[in-house]
């Protein structure tokens, strides 16, 4: 019992002591909704394909996303564009190949069945062109990253990760906003975040402005829209399965209701004579 108790304490101490380093390092997510929240929600699909544009046009350009084809973008439960658009889709994406008959290797446009190519050949290539900084693999941020932390919370929120991502998206603070005591110790090359999981300081510049991308169904590309949209659209990449499991999850637990209901009978039945 006292190594139970003392294991308990550290166990405590451990989370409590984690949960200060978070708090002196990192805003909890802004609480956003969308659409796939709750056991019945889903996604939108205009969403996801708005927020694949806003990816391919400014995300891609530093961030990969190795973990998903294009073929995935006409799947059911997803953006579900047409296999005609997907692939004029996957034709705007340069692929390498090879090696072709004098064994060299080549550049040729992309095709449905090809993964996301990497916009840098390695990570030296991608930390030189980002002021050393690496940038993460975006296929399943919003399952490495949460927007907020406590057993409970996350177990009746989630764990945040569109929240976070949506949150870094919008949550930069320009130099002439920060006090003068925060601001001397700007790091060459960062900027102000304070949702930012790895400190305050982030190596990407604010990546979205208003109008950085034209939506083809009209919708204003407003910052706050455009951060609605592709963290949506990395919910989806990171969860593309989320609605079929959501629809077994439902007959699953109607299943096991009905199954308690008729077990309750029968025991009803074969006890109703025993006194």
């Amino acid at each position: 019992m006292n190594l139970l108790k003392t294991l308990a304490i550290a166990a405590a101490g451990l989370v409590l002591s984690l949960g200060a380093v978070h708090a002196e390092t990192q805003q909890n997510a802004k609480d956003i909704s969308y659409s796939f929240e709750w056991p019945f929600g889903h996604f939108d699909r205009e969403q996801l394909q708005r927020g694949y544009k806003v990816y391919k046009e400014v995300c891609s350009n530093c961030h990969s996303m190795q973990y998903m084809s294009f073929r995935n973008l006409s799947q059911k439960g997803g953006p579900e564009f047409t296999d005609e658009q997907v692939k004029a889709l996957a034709a705007t994406f340069t692929v390498k190949d090879g090696p072709n008959d004098q064994g060299e290797m080549f550049d040729r446009p992309g095709l449905p069945s090809d993964h996301f190519p990497s916009p840098f050949p390695n990570e030296q290539a991608s930390r030189a062109a980002n002021n050393g900084a690496y940038p993460p693999d975006l296929s399943l941020i919003t399952k490495f990253r949460p927007g907020w932390y406590g057993t409970i919370n996350q177990l009746i929120n989630g764990i945040g990760g569109p929240q976070y991502v949506y949150s870094v998206l919008t949550g930069f603070v320009p130099d002439e906003q920060l006090p003068a005591d925060v601001l001397k110790e700007k790091p060459e090359g960062k900027y102000f975040n304070p949702y930012f999981a790895n400190g305050h300081w982030i190596g990407m510049p604010p990546p979205l402005s208003d109008d950085a991308v034209t939506y083809d169904d009209g919708t204003k590309a407003t910052v706050d829209q455009m951060a609605r949209d592709v963290s949506a659209f990395l919910a989806w990449t990171a969860e593309p399965k989320m609605e079929e499991r959501k629809r077994l999850g439902f007959m699953v637990m109607v299943f096991l209701g009905i199954l308690a209901l008729l077990l309750y009978l029968v025991k009803k039945k074969v006890w109703a004579d025993v006194h």
